[in-house]
């Protein structure tokens, strides 16, 4: 649980993240991707007062099935879920802020 610094060997499949319960990110990206490496401290900085938030890194690429039900277009692409539906999404993050508004929508108790 909490933030992750390395990509996944195997991507989860769809019907392990749709029922994975609380909240979790998945960050797309590649480990050469130079928008993914700029974006990675402002990612650390945020999940720094979320360590609760479960963080997956997923390389993403032609012809993977998980990047493709997400409709993932831009890397890195973050999507932030709770019990398996999608809340917000932030793409090619400029700074830290945009990350944790979209932390703080996830840990939240639904009204």
């Amino acid at each position: 649980m909490g933030f992750s610094t390395e990509f996944v060997g195997a991507e989860p499949s769809r019907a392990e993240i749709d029922g994975q319960p609380g909240p979790l990110v998945i960050e797309f990206g590649a480990p050469w991707c130079g928008y993914c490496l700029a974006a990675r401290p402002l990612v650390e900085e945020a999940f720094s007062a979320f360590p609760q938030v479960c963080h997956i890194k997923v390389e993403d690429g032609r012809g993977r099935p998980l990047g493709r039900s997400f409709r993932i277009k831009l890397w890195p692409t973050l999507v932030f879920l709770r019990d398996g539906r999608e809340i917000a999404r932030v793409v090619r993050p400029e700074g830290s802020a945009a990350i944790a508004s979209a932390l703080s929508e996830i840990v939240r108790p639904e009204h």
